[in-house]
């Protein structure tokens, strides 16, 4: 009768959100309701202690077993992926504002404390975005709306969904703008992966077969920044018990191109390899940074993982799960 409401994390066998969990337990918080669409067998990390559940909250009844006697939900629930993945189903992904709109109806019915949803730096007007030289980006750059095709369209909507539910029915919103988020225990092959596994794995391939080149999506001058894993679920919690209800940057402001990466990850690995590049493939805007002076005036805080480290550590983490297949 007095059990306490628990803490509901939605995508929570993705990358991020098996991160989240792990991190709410490290700290004790909970209960915790884990949810995610996959199977268990293919959660990226999966713990004891928790209520696993398997629901495809694109659904509107899951949703509300999902939220059944929660106080938070962390919605970052999403059919997504890489710059790949977003390019070729724009359609799939715009489908993923059923998961926004179900879990919003859902948290209004059950009266949650608070409900956080993960947005993308992918809502920001592309024309802000066509030189490598651009200017950081400032939250007040996805206006007027001109965000990416399918994927950034949707994560724009649900952001204005989110937002009009606070104001129409007084559901405590926290909206994050996320900046490419990277690190261990995340997709590293199969189409999902994103460019700093990617280039790890194709750097980890060619050091075990002695292979002397990597393929390199686009012309390497492409500018972006990674935030951390860990930054970022700190920065989600910072923001989930704040009181700021507008979108939120959360991202790195280290900007690199994409060839000073490859640098980073051939350091890592000891080695030097000949670049083939495919200014074809999937490339997605010429610039994305992250502008942090709202987030440091707000909480004094920002990620600041420098990428170096962290991309020894996905390294390290990619190279032993890709190890046994070559022995």
């Amino acid at each position: 009768m007095n059990q306490p409401r628990c803490i509901v994390v939605c995508g929570a066998g993705g990358f991020l959100g098996g991160h989240l969990v792990a991190d709410l337990l490290r700290q004790g918080r909970g209960p915790i309701r884990a949810v995610d669409s996959k199977p268990f067998a293919e959660w990226l990390q999966i713990f004891p202690g928790v209520d696993n559940v398997v629901l495809d909250l694109s659904d509107s009844s899951a949703c509300g077993h999902a939220l059944r006697d929660a106080r938070e939900c962390y919605d970052l629930a999403a059919d997504m992926g890489g710059m790949g993945f977003i390019e070729s189903n724009r359609a799939r992904c715009m489908l993923n504002v059923l998961i926004s709109s179900h879990l919003l109806l859902a948290a209004q019915e059950h009266q949650l404390d608070r409900f956080f949803f993960a947005s993308s730096a992918c809502v920001y007007n592309i024309d802000r975005q066509r030189d490598p030289s651009c200017a950081a980006l400032t939250e007040a750059d996805a206006y007027p709306a001109m965000p990416e095709n399918g994927y950034g369209w949707e994560k724009l909507f649900s952001e204005r969904m989110c937002q009009h539910f606070h104001e129409d029915f007084g559901l405590p919103v926290r909206i994050a703008r996320y900046h490419n988020v990277y690190g261990p225990c995340g997709t590293f092959e199969g189409g999902r992966e994103k460019a700093p596994a990617a280039i790890c794995r194709k750097v980890i391939d060619a050091k075990f077969r002695g292979l002397s080149e990597i393929e390199i999506w686009g012309s390497g001058t492409q500018t972006r920044s990674f935030q951390y894993v860990d930054d970022c679920v700190f920065g989600t919690q910072l923001l989930m018990r704040s009181d700021y209800a507008e979108p939120l940057n959360i991202g790195s402001t280290e900007s690199v191109t994409i060839d000073q990466m490859v640098d980073i990850v051939e350091a890592i690995a000891g080695l030097k390899l000949c670049r083939r590049y495919l200014p074809q493939a999937p490339l997605g805007v010429q610039s994305r940074n992250s502008d942090n002076t709202l987030i440091r005036r707000l909480f004094n805080w920002e990620p600041s993982t420098r990428l170096a480290n962290g991309l020894e550590r996905t390294y390290a983490w990619i190279h032993d799960e890709m190890a046994p297949r070559y022995r």
